[in-house]
Parts: structure tokens; sequence; C-alpha cells
């Protein structure tokens, strides 16, 4: 399809001598052709006609609205696709592009037609000065998101099938708070007054790349070190111990050892493997462990847990209790907003953003059509966007670089959303294929925006944790949570796998407390160290995953896992949210600032 933009319109209004010179009125066309899927010389056409009937209606936002209730929702749906779909039923590459072009100046220039062309000259599109080029194909070729469908980056393929024929669209999978009655839709001027930021400020924050593939391993051992140490100061705290004892010193009384938990071998962790390394301050030796008599665990590889239990001939500890981490507090804003402040509606997907049989946007058209009708005040958009994992990206089907479909697509979402005025962050993924591969993942960089575009466009990296009016959300689009599930053992805990992990994400105040990771995270621990951690335990924590989606309150965080735009061949889902930052409830206990939440099937 077309990428529609309000400089598109306005030169076709140009060749029929309409003027416009309202931005506002230009991205309300722009957001009519996006929600009915028409192109900007249809839409003109359409307009065109329906103007001379009104004998020279003007064009203005009262207009358009008139127009597009007595034409634009009357028109069949079959009707309202690009070209009948034309450009979807067969394969366009360049040079059609250009036979295409050629034949729409051959139209316009009828005169020049019946001319013999000069002596050794080529396609008609490739004129000299003395032939310029039509407006029209000007506004092709000048378009910087030509075509947002698989005939501008593969010669090769067509739409999805399954996706353009999936069921139960906009269908509420997943329900969060009282939901009953609301309406998600975003306050009467979005983006205005929204404080939205990274919570420890671009300074603190990882804001620009760096330069990975050096760390040594004696630097990854002091990393891990020191995070036994600082998460054993608040197990000390918590519980009231005094001292930690070396873990391979031989004692005839109960002791209580800090360490973190490994696996005997390079296989998967299982009870009869587990072992316990203690950091430097307790001799940083190993030592296996017997959980036959805890009544109840919860282990993965890389978590820091103290243990108390018996260890006779220092060879072998027998634990008898063991003592889990302790989450960080909530962050208190400042300012407490009042309790009739409007909430602010917050949607958020993940990629990828194409059926895995095609590159084709269509979902990501979709959710753009779902912004414009929503609103709301702020979207967070996680990657991959360019998925190194699909089928067409690994055979290198494309005839276009990474990077240009990168920003055509970012393009899109900001130029598609311009009239709701929504503010967009963009989260990129380890999936990206043209984005650097490392963990922590520093943000995109988009020299192409505008002032006015990256006024309320936010470039965060991976992970972060953003403050949405007083609300700290924690991002992060790395898969941690199927990474772990494949790791964690446990019983008699009584409790969900998810939440068990996601318990283990704020005990161990880290946004990624796998260790070792897994094999397609390429981690940098120095920088981990700095940029990976939780600083506070967050209001809201947005874990994507391929694992089912779900939103679960764990000790006061919402968790959302509002799964992939995508699965695979079909349809997948998105979240939304209504936040609001309140004082404590009337009995003083912490009021969850997540009023409800849902996950909708796109």
């Amino acid at each position: 399809m077309a990428a529609v933009t309000g400089e598109s319109l306005k030169s076709e209004l140009e060749m029929f001598g309409i003027p416009c010179r309202d931005d506002s009125v230009l991205d309300k066309m722009v957001e009519q052709c996006i929600c009915n899927r028409i192109q900007a010389d249809e839409m003109v056409l359409e307009w065109v006609a329906y103007s001379t009937t009104k004998k020279g209606l003007p064009l203005n936002m009262a207009s358009l609205e008139q127009f597009d209730h007595e034409v634009l929702n009357k028109k069949p749906r079959s009707k309202q696709s690009f070209r009948k779909e034309e450009p979807l039923s067969r394969t366009i590459d360049i040079n059609s592009l250009q036979e295409l072009i050629k034949a729409e100046e051959e139209e316009e220039n009828l005169l020049d037609s019946y001319c013999t062309p000069a002596k050794g000259s080529q396609k008609r599109v490739l004129t000299t000065p003395e032939h310029p080029q039509s407006k029209r194909s000007a506004a092709l070729l000048a378009s910087p998101g030509l075509l947002l469908s698989p005939t501008s980056f593969s010669s090769s393929l067509t739409p999805s099938q399954k996706y353009s024929q999936r069921g139960a669209k906009g269908e509420v999978v997943v329900s969060f708070g009282a939901t009953q009655g609301t309406r998600w839709v975003g306050r009467k001027a979005p983006g205005e007054g929204i404080q939205l930021d990274l919570l420890e400020g671009p300074e603190d924050s990882l804001h620009c790349s760096y330069k990975y593939m050096f760390q040594r391993l004696r630097d990854v051992r002091n990393v891990l070190s020191e995070k036994i140490e600082e998460l054993g100061e608040g197990l000390g705290a918590r519980f009231r111990i005094e001292e930690f004892s070396p873990v391979s010193l031989p004692a005839q009384d109960s002791v209580t050892v800090l360490g973190h938990v490994c696996c005997d071998s390079n296989g998967k962790l299982n009870a009869q493997s587990v072992l316990l390394e203690a950091g430097p301050e307790q001799g940083g030796q190993q030592v296996p462990v017997v959980l036959s008599e805890l009544k109840e665990f919860s282990l993965f590889p890389g978590q820091v847990v103290a243990m108390e239990g018996m260890n006779t001939t220092g060879g072998k500890l027998v634990a008898s209790k063991l003592y889990e981490g302790v989450p960080l507090p909530f962050y208190t804003p400042e300012v407490i907003l009042e309790r009739d402040e409007e909430p602010v509606n917050v949607l958020v997907a993940c990629g990828p953003y194409t059926p895995s049989d095609s590159l084709t946007f269509d979902p990501l058209l979709d959710l753009i059509g779902i912004i414009i009708r929503d609103r709301p005040d702020v979207c967070i958009l996680l990657g991959p966007y360019v998925d190194s994992k699909h089928e067409q990206i690994e055979k290198a089907e494309v005839i276009e670089t990474f990077e240009a479909i990168f920003t055509r697509c970012i393009e899109s979402i900001v130029d598609g959303t311009r009239s709701v005025g929504c503010r967009l962050v963009f989260v990129p993924s380890q999936r990206d294929v043209h984005h650097h591969f490392i963990y922590p993942q520093p943000p995109f960089i988009l020299p192409s925006l505008s002032k006015d575009q990256a006024r309320r466009v936010t470039l965060a990296p991976d992970p972060c944790t953003l403050l949405v009016d007083g609300v700290t959300f924690g991002l992060t689009s790395t898969d941690i949570l199927f990474h772990m599930s494949a790791e964690e053992i446990s019983s008699g805990t009584g409790s969900d796998r998810f939440s068990r992990i996601l318990k283990h994400m704020l005990t161990q105040r880290s946004y990624y407390p796998l260790y070792p990771p897994a094999e397609e995270v390429n981690m940098d621990y120095e920088k981990f160290q700095s940029f990976g951690q939780l600083p506070i335990t967050p209001d809201v924590l947005i874990v994507p995953s391929e694992l089912r989606y779900f939103v679960k309150d764990v000790i006061g965080c919402v968790f959302v896992n509002p799964g992939r735009l995508t699965k695979g061949q079909v349809g997948g889902t998105y979240g939304r949210l209504l936040i609001q930052r309140n004082a404590a409830s009337e009995d003083g206990r912490r009021a969850s600032p997540c009023l409800a939440a849902q996950v909708v099937k796109i």
C-alpha cells in the first residue's frame, strides 16, 4: 500500500487547483485514508466528485466530517482496498513501478506521446530537463514511504492470507482491574501536560551506542560478586542475619551462607545439580546443596540467596531454610496528583509487526488505525521492527537495506498518528536486524525526524525505567520470561510459574537476573551493572514474551505481557492500560496506580 502523507495529498489537490495550507485538514485527510484504506489520489478524486455535487464545497474540517459521513462510511469494504487490491494481487518491482509512472506521464502529456523520442533516449522516467517530470511522478519518487508493502522490499512476496482472514478481531482476552464500563480513550488533548521521561534522566541512562566484545572474565566475576554483596546486605537487614559463614567451612552447628545458585554441569538445573557459589568475602568457593529438607523452593541459575543448614564436612550443605531476596521500594513522586485528574490511557504493543510469511506491514497499519480510533495519550512500541528471525530477512530476499525498511516503518507510525498527537516511545529489540546486538541495548537513532516529530517521540534503551505522569514503567523487549521458565526449578510453592518468575525479577532487583544468560543474549556485564538493574520497584513492568499473554499483580507491581502483534502467520495481541497516580488508600496502604488493563486481539 502507498504510505499516505500530507505532502502527497497536497500535491494531488494542487493538480485540481485546490489550495490547502491548513496542516490540520491534511492530517484529517491522512487519517481518513488510513481508516478507509484508500490511497491519496483516490481520496482526492472522491473529494473532487463530492465537492462538485455540493457546488464548490470548501475544504475544511467541517466539510471533511460531512464527507466522511456521507461518502466514505457508506462505501462497501470491498471497494475501499487500495486500487481494488490490484497492487496486492500481483507482484510489483522497481521496473513495473517505473512503467506505471511512465504511463501516467504519457496520459498527462498526451501531445508528447506522438513525438519521436531523441536518439538514444531511455525510459520516459529518465527525462532530460527539456521534458520535466510531472508533479505526480515527482511526488511519488520523493515520498519517503513509497510503499509499505512487500513489493517495496521484495519482488517475490505476497500478503499473508491467514492474517487477513483472522477472526475475533478486537476481542478482549485478558482483563485486569475495574474494566466494566471503562472508556478506552485518551484525554481530550492527548500528549499535552503528560510528563514522560526516563526516570534517571538522560545523563544516567544508556543514551548512545558503546563499544562491546571487550569484557574480561575477571570483570564479569567482579560484577557478579558485587551483586552478591549488594543483595546480601538487603537479606541481612531484612532477616536480621548478623554474619554469613563461608560455604566450605565445616561446622557442627547450623550456619547461614550467602551466594548465587549455579549448576554443577552445562546441562539444565535440577534438584540434584544445585551448587551455591559464594562471593569473595565468603571464600568464593562452591558447595553442593541438598534440597530434600526444604518444604518449598524456587531456584534458577544466577539467583542470589541465603541458606541456613548443616555442613558438617565442608563438602555438602543440607539446606533447611531458604531466604529469598527483598524487593526495592516503590517510587514516591514529589507531587501527588489530585484524585479528580483524568487517567492516562497507555497503549503497549510488541513486534514483530509483519506476519512470518510476508513482509507486509498490515498488522502495523491496523494498529495505527486503532491508535487513531482510541486516541491514547502514550503509545509504547517495542521491537523487533525488522525481525532478524523473519524467513525473508534471513534469506536476504529484500531489495532495500534493513535501515531503509526500518525508517519507513517509523515514519509511517509518526506520520499516521500525527493527528492524534499521542506521545510515542520506541524500544529496540535484539531481534532488530539493523541494530546493535547487545544487552543492554542502546536506543535507536533517528536523525530523519523533524523537530516537531521529535517533540513527541522518546527513544528508549532496552531495558529502561520510564516515568509517565508520576507512574513508573519498567520496559524490556528481551524475553526474560521464556528464558527463565526454561531454567527455573520449584517444589511446594503452590503458585504458578509466571508469578514465581516475576517475583524473582523484583527480589533480585534486575531486568535479567538469569546467569549464565540464554545463548541468544549477548550480555555486556559492565553496562548491565549500570543500566540493567531495577532502580526501584516499578508500578508497571512490561514483559513481552512468546509465552501466553497475561496481566498480573505481583507484590504490588502490575506485570503486563501484551503478547506479540503477530504470532507466526496470524494476528496477535496488544495491551492497553489506564493509569493514575493516586494518594494512599483510606487504610493507609499503597493504592496501585494501574486502574485497569486489558489484552486485546489485533
